[in-house]
Parts: C-alpha cells; structure tokens; sequence
C-alpha cells in the first residue's frame, strides 16, 4: 500500500511511486505514437484517407467511461472488504487474547516459554499463527519457520499436513477450550463467547478467501479492456481533423484516463497480493503480534512495520 502525503502544484505531475503509469507505459508510449504518425499524415493510409467523426468516438466513450468507473467501484469494494475483514481480525485476535487471561484460570504466572503447559499462552501464540497463515494462505506464501515460532512441535506438525491450516489451528484452540471447561478452568457460559470469537475468524477467513476465489467475471474485464484500447488506438483518426497538431495531446490525456482506469482496477481487484496498491498484510500481522505479546507481558516486542519508500506492505 502506498503512505504518502498528497503532493499538490507542480509536483502532482511528476509523481510516479504510487501511479500506474509505470503500468500502461508502453501501450500509452504506443497509442503516442500512433497518434503522432496519424498527425503527420493527416489519415491518409498511402492514398486512402481514413475519415472518423468525433460523434462516434462520443457515443463510445460516454458509456465506456460509465462501465469503466462501475468496475473501479466493483473493484474498490472488494478492497475496502478485505480491509475491514483484515480490521476483525485485529479486533478478534485482541479480543480472544483478553478473553483467554481475564477467564481461564492459570497454572501460574504468564510467560511465553510456558507455552506448552499453559493453555492461555498456547492459545494467544496460536492467534497469532492464525493471522500468519491467513496472510500466506491469500498471497500464496509459505514460511514453515514463522509457524514454528508460534506453535507446539505437535500443532505445528497438524498444521503443515492440513489442506487448510487457519481452520486447523481454530479446531486446536476448540479443544483446548473445551478441556478448559471440562476441568473447570473456565465456566461453560464464558467459554461460549470465547467460542463466538473463534467463529468469527473463522467468518473472516471464509470471507477472505471468498474475495481471493472470486474474481470480477474475466468476459466483464475482457470487454471493457478491448473496447478501451480500441476506443484509443482509432481515437487518433477521429481527432487529426479538428484537433490538426495537438491530436498527439489530446489523445495522450485520453488514453492515460483509460488505461489507467482499467491497470487500476486490475490492481485492485485483488487485494491481498503484493502490488504498490494492495492491503498490507505484513503491517496488520505485526501489529496483531505486538499486540498480543503485549498482553502477554512480554517486554521483548518486535519492532513495527514502517513504510519503505511510500510502500507499507
């Protein structure tokens, strides 16, 4: 995800971290071209001259520009989902984490090497793999080190074999709460809102996942990304006869408007990736660790996720 602040006056034009200018260059540098070549023949193809009115490219663009701006909203809503599922998660996991020390009655002080003997410290640390596996399970990453950073050899071992690793880890904190419950650790009508968060990540992973398996239909996408680039490309011979020398301009800023709309909304589609403009899901599983080995009590904490050259990832 970009973090900058937003440049104004002169500077506005010369940003490039953060646009998707780096993205369409080539097909803008291309229609440039084109239009520029089209201006110094006048369209004339060798001894034909190609004549376009302006009218057909206005009854185009009107409805293209329409159906470009509802994908980019179709779009950013998908975005805007996964950030307040990704915003539960924290809520959740903070919330598990002061459920589990404020109603499972302890063995003793709290203290993370104690994990394999106390169960309120196996589940907070459990949380926390949780979020990992969550992040890796929608970029498609695998780092089996972090997971043995935050469960037992035995968790560790189930979840590296389960076909879904978040699910897995929510069933072992199931059953260490309902051990909690059979020995009288924790009392049934407590142990059922603890319960209430776990189904609640297990709601924002379903949904997560929903958003990831899901994309926009690729014929919707397809269309609009055809009709874009030719709608640019003949823009040149509709324009050269009104607009005379200035054709390469215009068609510049009109061709940027579309590309640019249609490289964004494929950016933004997916939410979860790795691109200039996607969630940071790195930041949010740190934030989610400092928290809870806070609560913990543990004075040790991993330092935050700053932002790299605008970047937060």
């Amino acid at each position: 995800m970009i973090v900058r602040e937003r440049p104004s006056g002169l500077r506005l034009l010369l940003v490039l971290r953060g646009s998707v200018l780096q993205r369409i260059q080539r097909s803008l540098l291309l229609n440039i071209a084109l239009a520029t070549l089209v201006t110094a023949v006048h369209g004339n193809l060798f001894s034909l001259k190609i004549t376009l009115t302006p009218i057909p490219f206005t009854l185009i663009g009107l409805p293209l520009a329409i159906f470009l701006g509802f994908r980019n909203t179709t779009a950013y809503d998908r975005y805007w989902e996964g950030r307040k599922l990704w915003g539960e998660l924290v809520h959740r996991t903070r919330s598990l984490s002061r459920q589990c020390l404020g109603w499972i009655e302890g063995g003793g002080p709290i203290a993370s090497a104690r994990r394999d003997t106390d169960v309120r410290v196996r589940i907070i640390h459990r949380a926390i793999a949780f979020a990992h596996v969550l992040r890796m399970r929608l970029r498609d990453q695998r780092d089996e080190a972090l997971l043995q950073q935050w469960l037992t050899p035995t968790d560790f071992d189930a979840v590296r074999e389960a076909s879904d690793p978040a699910s897995m880890i929510l069933l072992d904190i199931g059953r260490d709460l309902g051990e909690c419950v059979r020995t009288d650790r924790i009392q049934p009508c407590l142990a059922a809102s603890i319960d209430g968060t776990l189904s609640s990540l297990a709601a924002v992973a379903a949904s997560c996942e929903r958003i990831k398996n899901t994309p926009i239909p690729f014929s919707y996408t397809l269309l609009l990304h055809r009709t874009a680039y030719m709608y640019c490309f003949l823009l040149p011979f509709g324009l050269v006869d009104t607009t005379g020398f200035m054709t390469p301009f215009v068609v510049g800023i009109v061709a940027y408007t579309f590309f640019g709309l249609d490289a964004l909304g494929d950016e933004i589609e997916e939410p979860f990736g790795l691109e200039n403009n996607d969630l940071p899901l790195d930041m949010l599983c740190r934030s989610i660790e400092i928290s809870l080995l806070e609560s913990l009590g543990e004075k040790d904490l991993p330092a935050p996720i700053e932002v790299d050259n605008f970047r937060l990832t």
